[in-house]
């Protein structure tokens, strides 16, 4: 079973006189720098000045520095800017400044893991990883509930590197809800898989390709649209709200009896068998190497894709029926 922290787990005072560099104000840097502004932690960012997250940087009246400045002046640095960019940053602008008894933190693993950041042995390196987006991680922190996290300790030079990431996930709200222990390789991996064979890629596909087989069978593609796509947002509240079995209590017995029977003849153990291929390339490090190979190149296979995805007949219907909800 896996270690759950909470409130009284964690304490924000192992913070106190320390300054927390938040590299990137993105998705996440902002919601979690705020937070722990909030929290009244002493935070600075460290940004390239003058362009767009500056000026929002700016305007949420935020502490300032260029990344060199903002890392030389902390004793904790959190990396929260993308992982395709992550290396090149740590290479040029945080490496440089980091001195010993230092701690670096993570939102995700992928560039410890897969050893693109090697940090020196005199650091404690860390993750606190909130599960859900930055809009809710901020939106849950001025209701005053936080969203869980993920906390790990990759480096514990100090002896106290699991203090402070409880600390920070205290400073986010994340230990009112419920904080779990990981490690990064765990997390790494799971993340990606996650994201590759359900909740992205697979859930977007099997949504395509159920829309495919209706519309080649004649139907309306706005009819298929509602049935395939739109619908399952439904769904999903219903699992998230209850897992599975909760939401077959909430669907007809008819849905119930058809689901039940059939999702197993489309998701089969061929499908499963290839899932494990996937599992396997991101455990050996292959699809790491794809994906960085693919943003040194200037991503042309994810721009082909997405130019694709926007032309698909799927996004031109939803298009016409989301306008039906606004």
């Amino acid at each position: 079973m896996a270690r759950i922290y909470y409130n009284k787990d964690a304490d924000l005072k192992v913070l106190k006189g320390k300054r927390v560099a938040v590299i990137g104000y993105g998705i996440q840097g902002r919601a979690q720098s705020l937070n722990l502004r909030d929290s009244g932690v002493d935070v600075v960012l460290g940004l390239n000045l003058k362009d767009e997250t500056w000026k929002r940087a700016k305007a949420d009246k935020m502490k300032i520095a260029t990344i060199p400045e903002a890392v030389k002046s902390a004793d904790i640095v959190m990396m929260l800017i993308p992982d395709e960019v992550q290396k090149a940053v740590y290479d040029k602008d945080v490496a440089p400044n980091l001195s010993k008894g230092m701690t670096l933190d993570f939102a995700h693993g992928f560039n410890i893991h897969f050893k693109r950041i090697v940090p020196p042995k005199n650091i404690d390196v860390i993750m606190v990883a909130p599960k859900g987006p930055g809009a809710l991680v901020r939106e849950t922190y001025l209701s005053g509930i936080g969203v869980p996290a993920l906390v790990a300790v990759y480096q514990d030079h100090s002896g106290n590197a699991k203090k402070t990431a409880l600390a920070i996930a205290k400073g986010l709200k994340a230990t009112t809800r419920g904080v779990i222990e990981t490690t990064f390789d765990e997390e790494t991996e799971t993340d990606l898989f996650g994201e590759q064979a359900d909740l992205c890629g697979g859930a977007s596909e099997l949504v395509k390709k159920s829309f495919e087989v209706l519309v080649e069978a004649g139907y309306q593609p706005e009819i298929a649209y509602f049935e395939v796509l739109h619908e399952l947002k439904l769904i999903i509240d219903l699992v998230q709200k209850g897992g599975i079995e909760g939401m077959w209590d909430g669907v007809s017995n008819t849905a119930e009896y058809g689901g039940r029977t059939r999702g197993p003849v489309i998701i089969d153990d061929v499908v499963k068998a290839r899932m494990k291929i996937l599992l396997a390339d991101i455990q050996s490090g292959k699809f790491a190497r794809e994906w960085v190979a693919e943003h040194k190149a200037g991503m042309p296979t994810l721009t082909r894709l997405r130019e694709e995805g926007e032309k698909s007949q799927i996004e031109v219907v939803g298009r016409r029926i989301r306008k039906m909800f606004e």
